[in-house]
Order: C-alpha cells, then sequence, then structure tokens
C-alpha cells in the first residue's frame, strides 16, 4: 500500500504517486490526502490506508514528513502499524522497530519533520504580522456595504420584520445581521418580539 500527502489542494501530488508506482505499487493501492497538514490525524486518505492494510503488508511512503510532522503522531502512527504486523517503508529504508538503528533513524526524521512545520509556522505568522502591519492584510471583505449596513438597521428599526426576513432580504446569514446591529449600537430585540411581525 502507499499513501502521499499535499498540505494544499494546489500542490501536485503526481511526484509522490509516481515514486510510489515505481516501486511496484499499483495506483488502486495508492491512498492519497490532498489539502490536509500531516499534524491533522483526521485525513480521510490515510484512514483508509490504515484500514485496507493487514497483517504482512508494508505502507510506503515517500518522506516520513507525508505520513507525519510531529514526533508524537509518528510514534503513534508507528506503533499501530507495528501492533498490527504491518511494515513501514520510509523512501527505500524498512522501519525495524526492534533494531535500534532503524529507531533512531525514525526519531531524527520526525524530530526533522516537526522542526520544519514549526518552522513554516513561524515564518507564516511572521508574514502576516508584517502584512498586517504594512495594512496589506485587512481580512474578508465585509458582505454588505456601508449603504445596505445602513438600510439594515433602518428596516430593523422600523420593526416591521424579523432578523430572518432581513437576513434572507440581503441574502446573508442572521449572524450578519447581529453583527451589523452590534456595529450600530443597536441592542437587538429579544428573540420573541424580534421574530414578531409588527403592523
Amino acid at each position: 500500500m502507499g499513501y502521499a500527502r499535499v498540505s494544499t489542494s494546489q500542490q501536485d501530488v503526481a511526484s509522490q504517486r509516481e515514486a510510489l508506482e515505481r516501486i511496484g505499487i499499483s495506483p488502486a493501492r495508492i491512498y492519497i490526502d490532498e489539502g490536509f497538514t500531516a499534524r491533522n490525524r483526521d485525513r480521510p486518505g490515510l484512514e483508509k490506508a490504515q484500514a485496507a492494510v493487514r497483517d504482512g503488508d508494508t505502507l510506503v511512503v515517500t518522506k516520513l514528513d507525508r505520513l507525519a510532522r510531529s514526533v508524537p503522531d509518528a510514534h503513534a502512527i508507528v506503533a499501530d502499524l507495528t501492533a498490527r504486523g504491518v511494515k513501514l517503508r520510509i523512501g527505500d529504508t524498512v522501519h525495524d522497530p526492534k533494531d535500534p538503528m532503524s529507531k533512531l533513524l525514525l526519531n531524527v526524521l520526525a524530530m526533522v519533520a516537526e522542526f520544519e512545520a514549526d518552522l513554516i509556522s513561524a515564518r507564516t505568522r511572521e508574514g502576516m504580522a508584517l502584512a498586517r502591519k504594512r495594512g496589506r492584510l485587512k481580512g474578508k471583505p465585509p458582505k454588505l456595504s456601508k449603504t445596505q449596513e445602513a438600510h439594515l438597521v433602518d428596516l430593523y428599526n422600523s420593526g416591521e420584520h424579523t432578523t430572518t426576513e432581513i437576513a434572507e432580504l440581503f441574502n446573508v446569514g442572521r449572524a450578519t445581521v447581529y453583527r451589523t446591529l452590534k456595529r450600530a449600537a443597536v441592542t437587538p430585540r429579544r428573540a420573541a418580539a424580534a421574530e414578531k411581525i409588527v403592523g
């Protein structure tokens, strides 16, 4: 069995798939996760791969960081495979849980993968902080224009429409209506009164 992963849907998993096929793994036996980080344990492709392997099988990944990005996760996945009699092959090397050198190599690879993940996270945080400081990171654009927000508040204050009706009128969720009212310093009516149509 083979397993491949890329963190975003924009990344290409083809190189991993080709490497696994060169080893001799059938395309039908390669499980893939696209758009999932290795720190996310809830990965459908990984779950299917772990469910598919049986005693005597080998799960193959091109690099350990495709499987796990932290030391605890790597240990947990390997422990699960080992307990079920499944071997793990990382590139050209088959991990042997009974061999001290193999265990050391796994720990080193896991620590490097975790270190790289931490670096990426730190750089992302620094980049976002810098972009925010320069005014380039302003968050999501508002769903309503200032004119629409003013109109929404007027409609609400008239007491003739419920929040549900207003949300439908502006094609937004009720949460957006409440956020708009909050920004306008309007206290929402109590639930019973708010949903009552006046007049």
